[in-house]
């Protein structure tokens, strides 16, 4: 059985500008001087100087740079960490949107899923379809090809969705002119499978929410999946061109 090491006592002017808290750890490390020897992880958040003289000793400045790597690694961990919780959640909401568009038995039922997931659902604060045919649809909003095409050809061409700032009169059409004014962003796609055409369009008030760098997959494939039920619920959508 061997003596544990004797460590020397701290000088009385030291102890007494120590704080409860402080003398509390200092003396259960002097009780326990094997104590890091079972926690070494916490070594490394630990600042220990190792000075000579103005010099600082190169196990010094290793430590603190490992240090300040540890860090920045538990930072990044956690924003991965944040993104894959809200991928989750997302993901989940989509997914509860995708299999009630497939439990839809009529075109009312089609657009009232889509306009309340996305209010409720995924809180988004302006929400708006559009279905192109030549003639009225008996619900939701709707206009006709050419209508569309003097308002937002430019969106109805794109091969995916758009996000960013729109013109007025492209949030004229697709939200109507009160609501314009509260727009910041907007992210915007094209419905359109095998002769069915619409458009899915929401938007934010804040102008930073929808950034033109800002992927909108979750929207695509709603409207892919859009694109496939509509033409089960209601057959006058499709065009005649």
């Amino acid at each position: 059985m061997t003596d544990k090491p004797q460590v020397p006592a701290r000088p009385a002017e030291e102890t007494a500008s120590e704080s409860p808290e402080a003398a509390a750890i200092a003396a259960y490390l002097e009780a326990h001087p094997d104590f890091f020897v079972d926690h070494e992880e916490l070594l490394t958040t630990l600042r220990i100087p190792h000075r000579r003289g103005d010099t600082v000793s190169l196990v010094e400045r290793q430590m603190a740079i490992l240090r300040d790597r540890n860090i920045e690694m538990r930072h990044r961990l956690s924003q991965l960490m944040d993104v894959a919780r809200d991928n989750d959640r997302l993901f989940e909401k989509t997914r509860r949107l995708i299999l009630a568009l497939m439990d839809a038995a009529s075109l009312e039922d089609v657009v009232m899923c889509v306009e309340d997931s996305l209010r409720q659902e995924f809180q988004v604060p302006f929400v708006s379809l559009i279905l192109l045919g030549d003639n009225a649809m008996p619900v939701g909003r709707w206009a006709t090809h050419a209508e569309a095409q003097v308002a937002i050809g430019g969106l109805l061409s794109e091969d995916k969705s758009v996000s960013g700032s729109l013109r007025e009169h492209e949030l004229d059409f697709l939200f109507g002119e009160e609501q314009r004014k509260q727009i910041g962003s907007t992210a915007v796609v094209a419905i359109s499978h095998q002769g069915i055409h619409g458009i899915l369009a929401i938007a934010s008030r804040d102008p930073q929410h929808y950034k033109s760098s800002v992927g909108t997959l979750f929207l695509s494939y709603i409207a892919e999946v859009m694109g496939r039920v509509l033409p089960r619920v209601n057959n006058p959508l499709r065009s005649v061109r």
